[in-house]
């Protein structure tokens, strides 16, 4: 199966069984959506009749043939997908280690932003806090269930995980105390929206923190609009704090998160504000809400979105040639080396090799699933107490899901998240069309951003 499309100038095609792309000729772009379906004089006619008479000639005609005929045969084009028996053996054989935790530290909040997909950070329960002993226990869980894996990753994440930040400060510091006992090495994340930020927190995640991530939804109407605190918006509170902590952390590992609904669909100009506030790493994702919930996302706004995705594409390229760029991260995809038949299988791991662990110390599939008691597998005392569950989301995937085999962007979504399809289709093995659509179009601007940038690693012709 190959992808083509045509984006700002350029003729873009993608072979999806191989990963292969290319940026062609307009010829070449038309030969190529004949090729596999059209006898050869007949191609020969039609885009000889095409392109007289700017120039074209048979000899290009054919030259061009004999281009298309060598990345065929070289499986660049038209390739078959040789992944599939190989991801469903990597399935089959891999271990079943737990390599990641999502630490629900607080299920509590100091916001009150109404598009949350957790109920106010509550997850629909009461609110709560984890206690040390518990977060001990969940980091005890993940050591012994990983297997021979050597770096584990934990995600500070809530409601606001800094309303229990001592109880944080304490559980890296245990984790650290393990690495050496255990040969493990563990690489932290806190999420949080930036109320509580002060020296200390600044000083400790410079310190223990990989990677922080910032919640700030763009221009201060948007943001104040949806992230209340104290009765009123929230941009100005937390503004000072963030670039307090940027610029302390010296613009490493840390990435500022926006929410996009249906108020504001321009989304774009919230990113490019976020960067001109001097914040470089950024990311803005659709909101996660059910039709009719406030500021959900709708079919009618496909158009307008595809037109923002196009459009930060182009303006990230010319701030680039300016020399301010900054990084989105859906178009930072490794295009070039593709993702590995691994990771193809796998997906997010959700469910397998990633869980989320309640302040209760109950285990869930992802922090998406928290509350749906359907999806509780176990605990940090019982471990996964659920195998079929467990199993279901193993096997969970783009070779498991129909619709996906026959999909051109099957090679970079693993399947899509789970989460999303449940709450669209009931299933985890369905499929959020509405969220597969967005991919699709990120994925085309990100690939032809890397064509852009004149990648060698790209191009035919």
């Amino acid at each position: 199966m190959i992808h083509m499309y045509r984006l700002n100038g350029y003729n873009i095609v993608l072979d999806a069984g191989s990963g292969a792309i290319h940026s062609v000729d307009d010829l070449a772009y038309d030969i190529i959506g004949m090729y596999e379906n059209t006898p050869r004089d007949v191609i020969a006619r039609r885009a000889l009749g095409g392109y007289t008479p700017p120039g074209i000639t048979e000899s290009d005609i054919l030259d061009t043939l004999s281009e298309i005929d060598g990345l065929a045969a070289a499986g660049k084009l038209f390739s078959d997908d040789a992944v599939g028996e190989a991801a469903a053996a990597v399935l089959a054989r891999r271990e079943s280690a737990v390599k990641a935790l999502c630490l629900h530290v607080s299920h509590a909040c100091n916001m009150s932003c109404d598009y949350c997909f957790a109920g106010g950070g509550r997850y629909h329960g009461e609110s709560a806090l984890m206690t040390y002993e518990t977060g001990r226990r969940a980091i005890d869980f993940l050591v012994d269930s990983s297997g021979g894996a050597r770096v584990l990753d934990i995600d500070f994440f809530g409601g606001e995980p800094l309303l229990n930040w001592e109880t944080v400060k304490r559980l890296v510091a245990y984790a650290r105390e393990l690495e050496v006992k255990r040969n493990k090495l563990f690489r932290f994340t806190l999420t949080t929206n930036g109320v509580l930020i002060d020296e200390d927190v600044i000083d400790f995640c410079n310190r223990e923190i990989h990677n922080v991530v910032l919640s700030l939804d763009g221009r201060p109407r948007v943001h104040d609009g949806r992230r209340k605190f104290g009765g009123g918006g929230s941009y100005g509170v937390i503004l000072p704090k963030i670039r307090k902590f940027v610029e302390a952390r010296g613009g490493r590992s840390y990435y500022i998160r926006g929410t996009f609904t249906h108020e504001n669909t321009d989304f774009t100009n919230d990113i490019t504000h976020m960067a001109d506030l001097g914040f470089p790493e950024l990311a803005m994702e659709p909101v996660v809400a059910a039709p009719g919930a406030p500021g959900a996302l709708t079919e009618d706004d496909l158009p307008e979105l595809y037109a923002q995705y196009e459009l930060l594409a182009l303006e990230m390229l010319r701030r680039e040639r300016e020399g301010r760029g900054f990084t989105f991260y859906h178009y930072t995809l490794d295009l070039p080396g593709g993702p590995c038949v691994y990771k193809r299988a796998a997906g997010c791991g959700s469910g397998s090799e990633y869980l989320a662990v309640t302040p209760e110390g109950e285990l869930y599939p992802c922090h998406q699933f928290v509350g749906e008691t359907a999806y509780r597998m176990g605990d940090v005392w019982s471990g996964v107490t659920d195998a079929r569950l467990r199993e279901a989301f193993r096997s969970c995937g783009i070779y498991s899901r129909p619709e996906c085999r026959g999909c051109w962007a099957r090679m970079y979504c693993s399947g899509g998240c789970a989460a999303n399809s449940y709450r669209a289709t009931g299933s985890i093995e369905g499929v959020h069309e509405f969220g597969c659509k967005l991919f699709k179009k990120r994925l085309e601007c990100a690939v032809m951003m890397a064509v852009a940038r004149g990648s060698e690693s790209f191009g035919c012709g």
